[in-house]
């Protein structure tokens, strides 16, 4: 009777592989990602990839070495389990870098965690904090899986976006500076559900560095409704005008108590296949994200932690000198951020020129006419990008996927560049642009 009972059940049961509810319900909504879908159409139409960003060609020479040392090392150690928090080689290294800039001395073991990359220390900082029904306030455009993170973990994201001055827009070349938060609004977004507000400076992928005083409105809004900022700053040492220094916003007044500081060693030493990053902040808040950490990666890569630890010991030896790489990065890319920015405004299209970051936004809108446009389906930045890369062979991406669907609209003139690319890369992608004017 009971196995007639489960055969009759079974046979009205929908096949597993056929269901449509297997997702958590906490992702349903989040399974499109960009970057799976223009590296993949990159890829299969063998496209000059400016679009993502990663550099391509060899980082510096000295982090090579240091790989094939480890390699060779006699300590057997460098390939197992290290310690889970960071490697204390590592968190060492940073501890000695990092002080001098943060303007205190940073505790290695219990104000630093090491994790995959930038991406599991957002994860971490968005899990360790939000409750469900928690607001976190975020600044579009944003890095995209801001968004996701903050609804997975049953946080509500509330978004306000930087604007271009009105005046600007109509300009054939403007700057990422331009580009401000109305400061009513912002204000208007804290209330008593505020946990987070993630800030991301020098901005991708717009290139803001957000100033001193926009960052000290942030700061007093803040400590005005006791909410925690997540800084992230990966894009660190990369900035082309003396007058737009990057700050940190852990070293305003008293801000090192609220502030969860991200960085990335992908970004740190122009070598993203590390995955990276860290977590600097005071232990109170640090706690939270390592208990999250400890919970789903656990530990990093031994060998990988190593060879970064070897690479902050040798540019700490050269820390005030224009050789070391976090001062000479920025005129590395000086040349090739201007290169493309003449083209782009050669060929019509309207560049935002970034004081930070590898990445250049350009208005496409009088090159591509009425041909592309927004529908219910897709915006037309996606459309257009999806022509340059099938029918052009050039990768780029689409603004609009730094926004949620509330502001999209504002940047779907916009394409996104990345200009942190060899200088044959560099050359074919300016050639198609060139040969795109033409047509």
């Amino acid at each position: 009777m009971a196995t007639s009972s489960i055969e009759e059940s079974s046979k009205t049961k929908t096949p597993i592989a056929k269901r449509d509810d297997l997702l958590a319900k906490r992702f349903v909504g989040l399974e499109k990602n960009i970057w799976i879908e223009f590296s993949a159409l990159a890829v299969e139409h063998k496209a000059v990839n400016v679009g993502q960003g990663f550099i391509d060609y060899e980082p510096p020479q000295y982090l090579i070495n240091f790989y094939k040392e480890a390699l060779n090392d006699n300590n057997i150690l460098l390939h197992q389990y290290t310690r889970g928090f960071g490697h204390r080689r590592l968190v060492e290294a940073i501890s000695n870098v990092y002080s001098s800039y943060f303007d205190r001395k940073i505790d290695p073991l219990n104000q630093i965690l090491v994790t995959g990359g930038a991406y599991p220390s957002l994860f971490n900082s968005f899990h360790g904090f939000l409750n469900p029904g928690d607001e976190a306030i975020l600044i579009e455009p944003f890095f995209d899986c801001y968004e996701p993170m903050v609804r997975s973990a049953g946080g509500i994201p509330r978004c306000i976006a930087l604007k271009p001055k009105p005046e600007t827009t109509k300009a054939d070349i403007s700057s990422s500076a331009d580009w401000v938060l109305d400061k009513n609004e912002l204000e208007s977004m804290f209330n008593s559900r505020t946990r987070l507000i993630i800030v991301n400076t020098p901005n991708n992928p717009i290139g803001k560095v957000f100033t001193r005083e926009e960052l000290e409105h942030i700061a007093s809004l803040c400590q005005k409704h006791d909410v925690i900022c997540i800084s992230d700053e990966v894009y660190e040492w990369i900035t082309y005008d003396e007058n737009k220094k990057h700050i940190r916003m852990a070293t305003l007044p008293n801000m090192w108590e609220r502030t969860l500081t991200i960085g990335s060693a992908g970004k740190t030493f122009s070598s993203t296949g590390l995955k990276l990053g860290w977590t600097i902040g005071p232990e109170h808040l640090l706690r939270s994200c390592q208990i999250v950490h400890q919970d789903c990666v656990y530990t990093c890569p031994t060998l990988s932690q190593e060879v970064v630890a070897r690479c902050f010991e040798y540019e700490l030896k050269r820390l005030n000198s224009p050789e070391c790489y976090f001062n000479s990065i920025s005129s590395e890319f000086l040349g090739k951020r201007d290169k493309l920015v003449e083209v782009l405004k050669e060929c019509g299209m309207k560049p935002v020129v970034p004081d930070g970051g590898y990445f250049v936004l350009a208005d496409f809108s009088q090159i591509a006419g009425d041909k592309f446009q927004s529908d219910i389906h897709d915006m037309k930045d996606f459309k257009f990008v999806r022509y340059l890369t099938k029918e052009k062979q050039l990768a780029t991406i689409p603004a609009t996927g730094f926004y949620t669907s509330e502001h999209r609209h504002l940047a779907d003139n916009y394409i996104r560049f990345c200009f942190a690319k060899k200088d044959e890369t560099l050359d074919k992608a300016i050639e198609i642009l060139r040969k795109l004017k033409k047509n």
